[in-house]
């Protein structure tokens, strides 16, 4: 399968790795742009998938300004491993198989960028991870491969990531690729009513006062702290 991926991080390179040991052929990569203040001769400082797109001489694009006419001709797969990037809709046509995407969470639970700090937060003993279509919807497309794991005592959002949630999407992306390499596809709907969304972690805090409820002539007002509101 000729495919194009579009991720950032170790992540993302260990699905390159993972989808060219099993035979298929990164066409094209897309990647955050540099950090401010860095430059293209220093790799250390550039997105691990961007540097190996480097070693591989393939062609990069920043993942904010991918559009369909950055997708090569004959791409079969475009692929999204830990991408924040939203992949539209005519750059999806752009792939003649599928666009499909790794999310680590059981969705249509924990939509959205921190879904696995807000499953530490929330304390949720199970989780897991899902391959799915991509869509006009963000983490609401069809699903192609789910799979749980138990959430480990004392886990933080990193070490349950590191350990246990990016190990199974490298492994769970593979099996959904190879498998529509084989012809077969597998779409189950998510269900809408049972569906999540929290907004990022990093929205900053605004006090919204026309929220507040005003006080009457005998009421005492006074100030509660969860009156704050979180911003997506």
């Amino acid at each position: 399968m000729n495919i194009y991926l579009s991720g950032s991080g170790v992540f993302a390179v260990q699905v390159a790795e993972a989808l060219t040991g099993a035979g298929h052929s990164i066409r094209g990569i897309a990647s955050p742009r540099l950090r401010k203040g860095k430059t293209v001769e220093d790799i250390s400082t550039i997105d691990r998938l961007r540097a190996w797109a480097l070693r591989h001489e393939l062609k990069w694009t920043d993942a904010a300004e991918l559009r369909a006419r950055n997708i090569p001709d004959n791409i079969h797969l475009i692929v999204s491993a830990h991408s924040h990037a939203f992949i539209g809709r005519a750059t999806r046509a752009r792939a003649s198989v599928a666009a499909i995407g790794y999310h680590p969470s059981l969705l249509p639970l924990h939509r959205g960028r921190d879904a696995i700090k807000w499953t530490i937060r929330d304390r949720d003993r199970v989780t897991g991870g899902t391959v799915y279509h991509l869509t006009e919807r963000t983490d609401g497309g069809p699903i192609a491969a789910q799979e749980h794991i138990l959430v480990p005592p004392d886990s933080t959002a990193e070490s349950l990531w590191r350990e246990h949630l990016a190990p199974l999407g490298v492994q769970m992306l593979l099996r959904v690729v190879n498998d529509l390499a084989n012809g077969v596809r597998i779409m189950v709907p998510q269900d809408e009513s049972l569906a999540t969304w929290e907004p990022s972690m990093d929205a900053q805090l605004l006090f919204k006062p026309e929220l507040v409820a005003l006080p009457g002539p005998d009421s005492t007002f006074v100030t509660d702290a969860n009156k704050w509101a979180l911003v997506a």
